[in-house]
């Protein structure tokens, strides 16, 4: 193999046929870099995603809205926590309370969740023989649909007056429409739930947004608050959807708190037993969440980039050993210091560079396998992210390679061509 000259356009291509001649012991090298690379990469991928179908999600629902709800977190699992347990849940009739008390509020929408599994039954809908037993039944007022913004794609909404006289019809998911009706219109036909009836007067178009992968609604069954509320009265997980009036969002949001508080008793020095939220506080709260986990990424990816450059440097020093005549060679034909140095930095950044390739790579084909579980996830990973893991994994093989080649500069010419 011919060595090359002092500094020359050939220097890369040398520092590749030093790499491939020993594969396996650069491969070795890298692991821990690529599973660094790896690490940061597919987390950013993640968290991209979540934060993109979150944001979608909520603007589903509407900027205007404020979401009033008893307790802290998901209502579907309500917090535990000890100051939380006793609150009191939301009262449907407030709904009508808070419309006519604030100025800013343009209507309130109700939403009663009933539990899974109902006097130790779980809920099951039915037709004919066919069943889907992830319906989520949802007591809601007839302003629900057009508050949340969720389009009806065939039928239409139940009405006020449905909802008034307790009737028994419900509009449904696009989920339930394929379990429940693969090959006919479910217009007009019964879905059996927990042994009742209810009459299928409209289906609900698809969501967009989505948390991981799937948007609960498309699972959803709706049907009136009051039919609900009379026949599960024990239903108390209850959620407002406070629609303001154009540009009046604050003041609305202000509103609705000092009249909550009114009409559940609270005193000055008492602290709020309620939460209220908009899409911007929720999101908000979630940049923050994720922005801990990048840090906790970023914390554990090191690990493996140090792991990766202690086995840079001690791969470059065996290196510098088993070519010290190599290097008395190109130092007698004109090398400079400098010349050594490029070399072995530019062997060593390679080396991790190729590594963070592969973490790359192998995160877009753990991504595409994440997306073929929860196909709301992203594939691609972002630029920023591909752009910050190959900068990282370069930049460990300048910083790791510097002892080596600084070792291998310092080598007398005359003592390195005696080197057997």
């Amino acid at each position: 193999m011919r060595l090359p000259a002092a500094f020359n356009p050939e220097l890369p291509v040398f520092a590749l046929q030093q790499l491939a001649a020993h594969k396996f012991r650069s491969a070795l090298t890298v692991l821990g870099i690529v599973i660094g690379i790896v690490t940061v990469v597919l987390v950013a991928t993640v968290l991209i995603g979540v934060r993109a179908n979150v944001v979608r999600l909520f603007e589903e629902f509407g900027p205007n809205n404020i979401f009033v709800f008893h307790l802290q977190g998901d209502p579907y699992q309500p917090s535990v926590k000890p100051e939380e347990i006793t609150r009191r849940p939301l009262k449907l009739e407030f709904a009508a309370q808070l419309t006519q008390a604030c100025p800013s509020l343009d209507s309130t929408a109700v939403q009663i969740m009933l539990p899974n599994l109902v006097g130790g039954r779980a809920v099951v809908a039915r037709h004919r023989k066919l069943e889907n037993d992830r319906v989520l039944v949802q007591g809601v007022s007839w302003t629900f649909a057009p508050i949340t913004r969720a389009e009806i794609r065939s039928g239409r909404n139940f009405d006020s007056e449905e909802e008034r006289r307790r009737a028994r019809v419900c509009v449904i998911g696009p989920n339930i429409e394929t379990s429940l009706f693969p090959v006919e219109s479910p217009l007009g036909k019964q879905v059996e739930i927990d042994s009742a009836l209810y009459t299928v007067v409209g289906v609900l178009e698809k969501r967009q947004g989505t948390f991981m992968g799937e948007n609960r609604q498309d699972n959803a069954v709706l049907i009136p608050a009051n039919t609900l509320r009379s026949r599960y009265p024990e239903a108390e997980l209850v959620v407002f959807y406070c629609h303001s009036k154009p540009n009046l969002r604050e003041a609305a949001y202000q509103e609705i708190e000092a009249e909550l508080r009114r009409l559940r008793g609270l005193k000055a020095d008492q602290p709020d037993d309620f939460v209220m939220s908009t899409s911007d506080m929720i999101i908000q709260t979630l940049d923050q969440v994720t922005a801990l986990i990048r840090i906790a990424t970023l914390a554990i990816s090191s690990l493996g980039l140090l792991v990766g450059g202690i086995g840079v440097m001690n791969i470059m020093l065996m290196s510098v050993t088993q070519r010290t005549r190599e290097i008395g060679i190109r130092k007698a034909i004109g090398a400079t210091r400098r010349d050594i140095i490029l070399q072995f930095l530019l062997e060593a950044s390679l080396l991790t560079g190729l590594g963070g390739a592969a973490g790359v790579i192998l995160a877009f084909l753990l991504g595409l396998a994440l997306h073929l579980v929860i196909p709301g996830m992203p594939v691609i990973p972002p630029l920023w992210a591909i752009g910050m893991g190959l900068g990282m994994s370069v930049s460990v093989g300048l910083i790791f390679g510097v002892w080596p080649a600084m070792k291998a500069a310092r080598m007398d010419p005359v003592e390195a061509l005696r080197y057997e």
